[in-house]
């Protein structure tokens, strides 16, 4: 039904908007009499007005300038074209974990995502932080059209979808911290311009990881999209008060235990009332590790003058055949937790971490922990900087990572949890080389405070190896992309 500019028929405001009060009402008829003077006569539709209105209280002022931004920022990257033109890169159809599936009890649209097997540096160096942005503005872009055939084929309006987030697999290589940033990125610019369309947030397998992720995240989303997240860690999803209290038992996902298949294309019915009758597909991906082979040169570049740049804190090592490169790290901050994320490039290397009770170098007083770097050239050939001391293993230092071979074209992320004071070595050796060329790295370490992940800690470190893996389902104990 069409209205006017200067009333809002009754039953079309309960079959299309939803229950509003007289002030509301009033105030949306204001907003559009404002917006249509400055676009000139083109209006928004009243369901976008009335989502600016409520994502500012219905402050007629706030929401005016708020739908101003908005459409200055869709007019300029061209939004509302995304829909027509944007055409899905084939790493995106093949490693993104995400798809919209079927609906939940309230009859909103479902977006599944299966955040914990997400290669986001995979992806990101693939399509980079502009790709990954457009895909997330393209399902937003979905989501208002279904949102829009949810209201024509039911009984009432449907103006938010439900998000269901799988956790499990969720670690430390998620906390990379460019992708983090893009993360935020991608957030505000959400938040900015699809106000009110989350109704419902369920996240499931929530690691004791999560705290760390979300700790970050959290002050970037407005404080009534918070409202409508709910939590599950284990299995307490399948329980009273789980996800059957929110979406269709048929319509669980395999992967979370329902019978509802997710991996293939299938055409289905949308049916979350009895005259809803559309066809539409149902496919979420398993997500997994893009293989480098799908990396784009150039696709993922930090900004100038950003201090995450890649160029400023990974560092690049030459190996010859039977060196050492060690980092070692002081620590003074017992339960703080030392991360590395490092890429072989040429041949295969053995990574390991030990501690010992002795600092082997004094750092500054004021630090509470600090690194300093040791090349195998400096010492003698094939022997580590506690070797070269004369120390013994499990004597003078102890080993509290297993060794692990690194093959070529690997990437290795993990973390461990450094319990006790002392000196960490983090270890790369280079020990069969039948080439002249020597073996190439390119790693980052970061020691994070023990303040910030209380009860964090299980987590951070696997049950057999302490090394993060992205998926269980590796062959090795390290996944590699």
């Amino acid at each position: 039904m069409i209205t006017d500019q200067y009333s809002l028929d009754s039953e079309y405001i309960k079959r299309y908007l939803g229950e509003l009060t007289p002030i509301q009402e009033s105030r949306l008829l204001q907003l559009r009499k404002w917006i249509a003077d400055l676009q000139k006569g083109k209006v928004p539709s009243d369901t976008t007005l009335l989502r600016f209105l409520r994502a500012r209280d219905f402050n007629v002022e706030k929401a005016r300038e708020m739908l101003s931004q908005s459409l200055l920022w869709r007019k300029k990257h061209q939004v509302d074209k995304i829909l027509s033109e944007y055409e899905t890169p084939d790493v995106v159809k093949q490693y993104f974990p995400g798809g919209w599936h079927h609906h939940d009890k309230d009859g909103r649209p479902l977006y599944v995502l299966r955040l914990g097997q997400m290669d986001v540096k995979g992806l990101l160096k693939s399509i980079g932080e502009d790709g990954l942005l457009k895909l997330t503005l393209h399902v937003c872009e979905e989501g208002l059209k279904l949102l829009e055939e949810a209201t024509r084929s039911s009984e009432h309006a449907v103006h938010s979808w439900c998000l269901l987030v799988d956790l499990d697999g969720l670690n430390m290589r998620h906390l990379w911290r460019p992708g983090v940033r893009a993360l935020l990125r991608i957030i505000q610019i959400v938040e900015a311009n699809y106000p009110e369309t989350m109704g419902r947030v369920l996240i499931v397998r929530a690691p004791r990881v999560f705290p760390i992720l979300w700790t970050i995240v959290s002050t970037f989303i407005d404080e009534n999209t918070r409202s409508k997240f709910l939590f599950y860690g284990g299995k307490d999803y399948l329980q009273a008060g789980g996800l059957l209290d929110y979406i269709p038992k048929e319509y669980i996902p395999d992967f979370l235990g329902g019978p509802c298949k997710s991996d293939i294309v299938e055409t289905s019915l949308f049916v979350p009332h009895r005259f809803y009758k559309y066809v539409r597909h149902s496919f979420v991906h398993e997500g997994g590790l893009v293989p480098k082979s799908l990396y784009a040169s150039g696709a993922f570049t930090e900004r100038d003058g950003d201090p995450l740049s890649e160029d400023s804190i990974y560092r690049s090592v030459s190996l010859a055949k039977g060196q050492v490169h060690e980092m070692i790290v002081v620590n003074r901050d017992p339960q703080s937790v030392l991360t590395w994320d490092f890429d072989v490039l040429r041949h295969d290397i053995s990574f390991t971490v030990f501690r010992t009770d002795c600092e082997l170098e004094q750092p500054d007083q004021t630090d509470h922990a600090a690194a300093v770097c040791v090349g195998g050239a400096a010492i003698e050939e094939g022997k580590s900087l506690l070797e070269a001391r004369g120390w013994r293993e499990g004597e003078h230092y102890h080993r509290v990572e297993p060794a692990l071979i690194c093959h070529d074209g690997e990437s290795i992320q993990g973390s461990h949890v450094m319990s006790e004071s002392g000196s960490y070595l983090l270890q790369w050796r280079c020990e069969l080389l039948d080439s002249s060329r020597a073996a190439q790295l390119m790693y980052f370490h970061e020691i994070l405070a023990s303040h910030h992940y209380k009860g964090s800690m299980s987590s951070l470190q696997s049950a057999t190896s302490g090394f993060s893996c992205l998926s269980n389902k590796s062959g090795s104990s390290c996944p590699s992309r």
